[in-house]
């Protein structure tokens, strides 16, 4: 069953996206040639406690053992941030939830190493934010969830690019994972959108197969089947009666789109 938030809630989560959205904005400065992602985790983790005075949710859910995922070139998600250097050219994904007063923020965002990577990895990234954008634009009361899937999906042929399938948005608000299960790639899931449904869309676009595998060691870190790079940015939002509101956005991000969108407009 889908929960449909109160406005005291949707207050609590706004709160909540702002934190998770900060921490992407505190950690930037951070992301450079030579640095670990052990030693980015371990800012973030200090920033989230003892600044924000928030919970880290991936810390400790279902056994992870770290405060972020960090993801790098062909890591799809869940990277688990170790020994694992960073080097110019780099694509990462940082990917941060945050608790505050129970309620959950959810987001990530791509960084590239020294600011200059391939075309084709520049291409990937550019086109992965463009998808997420696109289905936000699509996003109102009484449409179907699958205009998501469709969005995305049209978006990624276009380049030449694939969209995984084994890992999805969700829905979101005092648990981390809610329903609804949201596809970022065309499908028949039969889900009306209501004012105050809160979900993520975080698609996940790779360069070559959307085939992934699961590293049997540590149980976590999904890589590309074919080691292509793979890209993600993830929003947290609300629907609203003519749009949506995005609940982790960025400074950075105003004049790119809008925290609130009107979409029947």
């Amino acid at each position: 069953m889908i929960k449909i938030k109160t406005p005291e809630e949707i207050e609590k989560m706004r709160v909540a996206g702002k934190l998770a959205a900060d921490v992407l904005v505190m950690i930037e400065p951070y992301i450079k040639s030579g640095v670990t992602t052990l030693e980015l985790d371990q800012i973030c983790q200090d920033y989230i406690y003892n600044t924000q005075h928030a919970i880290s949710a991936c810390l400790g859910y279902m056994g992870y053992p770290k405060c972020t995922c960090i993801s790098v070139n062909e890591v799809v998600c869940h990277g688990i941030p170790g020994a694992h250097v960073l080097k110019n050219g780099d694509i990462v994904n940082i990917d941060v939830t945050v608790i505050k007063d129970e309620y959950y923020g959810d987001t990530s965002k791509m960084f590239i190493v020294g600011g200059q990577t391939t075309p084709l990895n520049k291409r990937l990234v550019n086109t992965t934010q463009e998808c997420l954008y696109a289905a936000l634009h699509k996003i109102h009361d009484g449409a179907n969830l699958t205009i998501v899937g469709d969005t995305i999906q049209k978006i990624a042929d276009r380049e030449g690019f694939s969209i995984v399938r084994d890992y999805c948005g969700h829905g979101i608000g005092n648990t981390f994972h809610d329903e609804p299960t949201v596809l970022h790639y065309r499908n028949h899931d039969n889900v009306m959108l209501q004012t105050g449904m809160t979900f993520t869309i975080e698609p996940m676009i790779n360069a070559g197969t959307y085939k992934c595998k699961v590293n049997k060691k540590n149980g976590w870190t999904v890589t590309t089947a074919d080691k292509s790079p793979s890209a993600q940015f993830e929003h947290t939002i609300v629907v609203t009666d003519d749009g949506c509101e995005i609940l982790t956005l960025r400074p950075e991000e105003e004049g790119k789109i809008e925290r609130v969108l009107h979409n029947l407009i």
